[in-house]
């Protein structure tokens, strides 16, 4: 399935839960306190901007932002929300698109890379940020570290996350370093909800020397938005890039 086709009208109405999951203030805050810091007195644009749960907040702290976005139901979610003075929108590939104007800070958070499913798209996607920066400007990905240790030879997949209602299963294709995550949502009836969605798995020592080819350096990397060290057991990872100054 395309992006376009996945993130359609009923996965936007899904996806926002306010004050819960990735809405949860201590989720949300933090990620906004470091983007608004490294967006200093510039401007900001994110790349598959979604419903704006990180813009909406990030403008609202006076930073400038502008959103690039596949998904036409996604920005529909968001102009519930913002209107397109507030929050301009324009509507395309985060890999190729051209938003107008110059910035400090473009980022990509919530493993959003991954959607592009092949090595030359995402190379393509830190090329396409550094279009957009201004001398010195940041480049800033919030990724997931594949879990391939807890992949025993023979099996398939992997359980990411359980919680009350909520059931996450990665299935790995490690020889085009694929992954499909199967979302299971359910209550207390028989009936469950399933959404699935593909992504092609970044280490991170192949997300740098993407960062070096589109000219960038690796400024700083976290475990996350609060600035944990990076460890050999982080899930994750918040990593900075920047590029030279004039």
């Amino acid at each position: 399935m395309r992006q376009d086709e996945i993130w359609d009208v009923d996965a936007a109405k899904r996806y926002d839960t306010p004050g819960t999951g990735m809405f949860a203030p201590e989720v949300l805050g933090p990620t906004v306190d470091r983007l608004a810091e490294l967006a200093g007195d510039g401007r900001a644009l994110e790349f598959a901007i979604g419903t704006g749960r990180v813009a909406v907040p990030l403008a609202e702290r006076g930073v400038p932002v502008t959103g690039i976005e596949l998904s036409a139901p996604m920005i529909d979610q968001l102009r519930t929300k913002v209107d397109e003075a507030t929050i301009p929108v324009i509507v395309g590939d985060m890999a190729t698109v051209v938003a107008p104007g110059a910035y400090t800070l473009v980022y990509l958070v919530f493993n959003t890379i991954s959607n592009l499913l092949t090595q030359d798209e995402q190379v393509a996607c830190f090329r396409n940020a550094a279009r957009h920066l201004t001398p010195g400007g940041r480049f800033v990905i919030e990724l997931w570290v594949p879990e391939l240790r807890k992949l025993p030879p023979g099996q398939q997949a992997t359980v990411g996350q359980v919680e009350p209602g909520y059931i996450l299963l990665d299935t790995y294709d490690v020889l085009r370093q694929h992954v499909v995550s199967h979302h299971f949502t359910f209550d207390e009836s028989r009936q469950a909800q399933l959404f699935r969605s593909p992504h092609r798995y970044i280490w991170p020592a192949e997300l740098d020397l993407m960062g070096q080819l589109a000219g960038f350096e690796l400024e700083t990397r976290h475990a996350d938005w609060s600035g944990a060290d990076f460890t050999a057991e982080s899930r994750s990872h918040v990593s900075v890039y920047r590029l030279p100054p004039e």
